[in-house]
């Protein structure tokens, strides 16, 4: 939490799992609690719901979960347009095509405004990872069919609009980049509850297949988006920063897709 205050972003954002167990007071106070800097330096967190945010009675759960981020005015799927970029923030414990949150989605691409480059997609189970819910490919989750189909959705869509999309995943406990049509999929699972191995695919441009504790540092400017993964490894009992893995994502390449 210190690392991320020291960067000093416009925002944080979370792809769930905030909590353990999201009916338990104390489990809110061990947040309250290690995120203490960013409230004092009035960090804004943009979260997404998980599946343990929502465990136990979800009149309580949700209770807990609003209170906490007054900024999303108790929204379970929302949007914030931030410079050229807009953030787009899903429910996956709820169909992400269909019904309020699935004509909310759509209404989105439908008034995209027209200074947006790049659309930020932040939801909780990810489309495409390399962890399986199979244990001898060292536990984990598997990619879910609706999930799988929001991804056929939002690739289609990447066709028919100039803005570049990047999706941002939680669920899986380590971290992976994919791309798939000209859409980019990270998977951010790199803090909190105990981090797992995976086993990596011949094509994952990610390859460490050991335990990755981290966080993504995402730069935007007009032409470009920056993601940076900042790894925690300790040696000799102290802290080290590393940052093996990064991609620059350009707008350029959506323009010339359209133009073409």
């Amino acid at each position: 939490m210190k690392a991320i205050d020291e960067e000093k972003p416009a925002f944080v954002s979370i792809g769930g799992d905030i909590v353990y167990s999201g009916d338990n007071p104390k489990d809110w106070q061990v947040w309250e609690k290690e995120t203490s800097l960013w409230q004092a330096h009035k960090i804004v967190v943009y979260p997404a719901l998980g599946n343990h945010d929502l465990h136990g009675d979800q009149k309580i759960t949700l209770g807990n979960y609003f209170a906490r981020f007054p900024e999303i005015k108790e929204s379970r799927f929302y949007s914030v347009h931030i410079g050229n970029s807009l953030l787009l923030v899903l429910d996956s414990a709820l169909d992400e095509l269909t019904g309020p949150q699935g004509e909310w989605l759509r209404g989105q691409f439908d008034n995209l405004a027209s200074n947006v480059d790049f659309v930020f997609f932040v939801f909780h189970h990810p489309p495409y990872t390399s962890s399986t819910d199979e244990k001898t490919y060292g536990g984990g989750h598997s990619a879910r069919d609706k999930e799988m189909g929001l991804a056929a959705f939002l690739e289609e869509k990447q066709k028919q609009v100039r803005a570049r999309f990047v999706v941002f995943n939680g669920h899986v406990h380590n971290y992976e980049r994919h791309e798939h049509n000209g859409v980019i999929y990270l998977v951010t699972g790199g803090g909190g509850a105990h981090a797992y191995p995976i086993t990596r695919k011949a094509d994952d441009p990610y390859k460490d297949t050991g335990i990755n504790y981290h966080y993504l540092l995402v730069a935007v400017d007009r032409n470009q988006v920056r993601i940076t993964m900042k790894k925690l490894e300790f040696k000799d009992g102290k802290p080290v920063w590393t940052q093996p893995d990064e991609t620059v994502i350009p707008a350029t390449l959506a323009k010339a897709a359209i133009a073409r």
